[in-house]
């Protein structure tokens, strides 16, 4: 039912073909628990990553809205900017970004290396501000803003997460459940990062429609279980009544909140230990803000015995080049 309800929508084909499902056969051996992760991290734009999908479904709404500016919003090392400006590029389409400094900062590499750096190279337009804490309004207002000076805009949300968006990962979930099946293995469980909530959404709305006995857990990356809980849920439900389906009795938000400290956007020892194993055993790049928090609840999961028995999946969803944004922190 699901899938022939997400046919009904307009997307570009931006990806071409499936991202890989593959073994870490050294992280494996050392944990003594298979793991395999979903490169997600290998999407075929920008150096890769998770925004893609959603970007798939949102650009094509733009494109047919007849729209010459996309316009959203985020950290200055938004792994979600980055991407919209560049398909912006590719589109032939305008970008304008709102960017705030989240962890209060005064590093040039934050301020002006990684995924900040690439904002210039796409030839994206940004605005700095104070903060996101009202980015609906926000984004809102600078869209009526650019009208009044000719432009048709798009207001791309943090993170593209919407509905629309999210079907994004719906779309993932789907294809992630045949490479599963192809394994021919009983996984004990998905893990991804939590943070605008689309990836968590559209992801676990698919698998408990066609695997409901496999665990979907969200590691937050920037709130508490009862800050993000409602996020997940909601959007969860906005998507599913977008396709016109009601959201599986087996579809449950399963977050833990123990790996996000100190905020948004700065990692801790846990993080940063993550990102070195990975970095050492897989030649696998995490990054500061998402994965590396992701991978640290994974590891301490299997260290604590919080999974059932079988191999676990990661959903690798991007974001190294915000490694050059934060070389002081391995040599702190």
């Amino acid at each position: 039912m699901i899938e022939r309800q997400l046919e009904r929508f307009n997307r570009l084909d931006l990806l071409g073909a499936p991202t890989a499902l593959e073994k870490l056969d050294r992280l494996s051996a050392w944990l003594g628990r298979e793991i395999y992760v979903k490169r997600d991290d290998c999407t075929p734009l920008a150096l890769g990553g998770n925004k893609l999908r959603k970007l798939e479904y949102l650009a094509a709404d733009a494109l047919s809205k007849g729209a010459d500016t996309l316009v959203t919003a985020g950290a200055i090392q938004s792994n979600h900017v980055r991407q919209t400006a560049a398909l912006a590029a590719r589109l032939g389409l305008g970008c304008v970004a709102l960017l705030e400094n989240p962890i209060g900062t005064d590093s040039l590499n934050y301020q002006q290396n990684g995924n900040r750096l690439l904002l210039d190279l796409f030839d994206a337009k940004v605005e700095l501000v104070d903060n996101l804490d009202n980015a609906d309004d926000q984004l809102q207002a600078l869209a009526i803003r650019l009208h009044a000076s000719g432009r048709k805009p798009y207001v791309v949300p943090i993170g593209g997460s919407n509905a629309l968006g999210a079907l994004g990962y719906v779309r993932a979930g789907l294809e992630l459940a045949t490479q599963i099946d192809h394994t021919g293995k009983q996984f004990a469980g998905v893990v991804l990062a939590s943070g605008s909530a689309g990836t968590h959404s559209g992801l676990g709305l698919a698998l408990a429609s066609v695997m409901p006995q496999l665990p979907v857990i969200g590691v937050t990356v920037s709130r508490s279980d009862e800050d993000q809980r409602p996020k997940v849920q909601g959007l969860a439900e906005r998507t599913a009544e977008l396709l016109g389906v009601q959201v599986p009795g087996s579809f449950h938000v399963e977050l833990w909140d123990e790996y996000f400290a100190p905020r948004y956007g700065e990692p801790n020892a846990g993080t940063l230990a993550a990102i070195r194993l990975l970095a050492s055993h897989e030649g696998l790049l995490l990054d500061p803000v998402y994965t590396g928090k992701a991978m640290a609840g994974l590891l301490d999961g299997i260290a604590r015995q919080r999974f059932d028995d079988g191999p676990l999946i990661f959903l690798h969803t991007g974001g190294a080049p915000a490694l050059f944004a934060y070389p002081e922190v391995w040599n702190s």
